[in-house]
C-alpha cells in the first residue's frame, strides 16, 4: 500500500525575537502561514522498512546518517509511543532547499506524522503526538498543523488565527541557493528586543510587524538584501520579507498574474536563484 503526503514550506510571515532563554532557545512571537508546495512525503507498506532519498535537493542530505534524519526520527519516535512495530519504506522527494527558513526538515518529519497518524487512526491533537513533535524541534507542532498560526515561547506555544483573508494570497518563494545556519543567524541577533507582535488579523499583524532575524541574516548573507530589494520592487506585492532565519525570502501579491510577472522578472535578472510561484494554503487543504 503506497501513500502519499506534502511536506508544506513554512513561511514566516513576522517573527519578533524577545529574548535569549535560560535553555538556549529564544523567545520568539511569530505568525506562521504555509505554501501549497512543499518536499513529497512517501509510503510504501510493502516494501523493506528504510529511507530512500530523491528530488533536486537530495545530494544535499546525501552526506546524512539517514537513521539519524528527521523523517526516520519522527517515525521511530510515534512507532514507539504508540506501541506499533511496522515501519514503512520512506521516499522523501527533496524539492525545497536545505537551511533555507521555510521548514525543511521540520515540514518532511510532520509530513511523516501526518502519515502515520491517518494510518494508525491517530487524531493530529492526540497529545502524544504533540509532545514527540516538540521533541523533534520547535517548528514541528506548527508545520503538523500547516495552517496560519501565531507562534510564542519557542514558536511551539500554538494559537489558531482566523486567515480568510491571507489563505489563498499569491506568493512567490526566492532563494539565493545559499545555506544559512540557524544556529549562526541566532547568535547574531543583537539581544534588543523591539516591541510584541500585535493581535488581531494576520495580514494585518504581518504587515505592521518585522522578521527580527533579517538583519544578522543580511550580514552574514549580504545577497538577502538584495533578494527582497527586488521582490519590494515588483507591481502588485504587498509584502516583502525573509523567513525564519533566512536565506528564502516572500513576497505576498495582489494576483497570481502579478505573482507570476515577478518570478519571471527575477528569473531573468538571476537565474540561477530557486523560484516557486504557489499561494498561501488554505487549513482545508492540510
Amino acid at each position: 500500500m503506497i501513500c502519499q503526503e506534502t511536506a508544506y514550506a513554512k513561511i514566516n510571515l513576522a517573527l519578533h525575537v524577545r529574548r535569549r532563554r535560560a535553555d538556549g532557545y529564544h523567545e520568539i512571537e511569530t505568525i506562521f502561514a504555509f505554501a501549497q508546495d512543499g518536499d513529497t512525503i512517501q509510503f510504501d507498506w510493502d516494501a523493506p522498512p528504510g529511507l530512500t532519498l530523491a528530488g533536486d535537493y537530495a545530494d544535499a542530505l546525501a552526506g546524512e546518517v539517514l537513521a539519524d534524519n528527521l523523517v526516520m526520527r519522527a517515525a521511530r519516535m510515534l512507532g514507539e509511543a504508540l506501541g506499533q512495530t511496522a515501519s514503512p519504506a520512506i521516499l522523501l522527494d527533496k524539492r525545497l532547499p536545505v537551511a533555507a527558513g521555510i521548514g525543511g526538515g521540520s515540514a518532511d518529519a510532520a509530513a511523516v506524522l501526518r502519515l502515520l497518524c491517518r494510518h494508525w487512526a491517530v487524531a493530529l491533537d492526540d497529545p502524544r503526538l504533540m509532545a514527540i513533535a516538540r521533541k523533534l524541534g520547535a517548528d514541528v507542532p506548527a508545520c503538523v498543523a500547516s495552517q496560519t498560526l501565531r507562534g510564542d515561547g519557542r514558536g511551539d506555544d500554538l494559537q489558531g488565527m482566523a486567515a480568510s483573508g491571507l489563505s489563498g494570497m499569491p506568493l512567490l518563494l526566492v532563494n539565493p541557493r545559499v545555506p544559512l545556519s540557524t544556529a549562526a543567524v541566532f547568535r547574531a541577533w543583537d539581544g534588543i528586543d523591539r516591541g510584541a507582535l500585535a493581535e488581531g488579523d494576520p495580514l494585518a499583524v504581518a504587515l505592521a510587524g518585522r522578521n527580527d532575524l533579517e538583519a544578522p541574516a543580511r550580514r552574514l548573507c549580504p545577497v538577502i538584501g538584495e533578494v527582497i530589494g527586488l521582490l519590494a520592487d515588483q507591481p502588485g506585492v504587498r509584502l516583502a520579507r525573509m523567513s525564519g532565519s533566512g536565506a528564502t525570502c516572500f513576497a505576498l501579491f495582489d494576483n497570481d498574474a502579478a505573482r507570476d510577472r515577478a518570478r519571471e522578472a527575477i528569473r531573468g535578472l538571476q537565474p540561477g536563484w530557486w523560484t516557486v510561484a504557489t499561494a498561501i494554503l488554505q487549513a482545508a487543504d492540510a
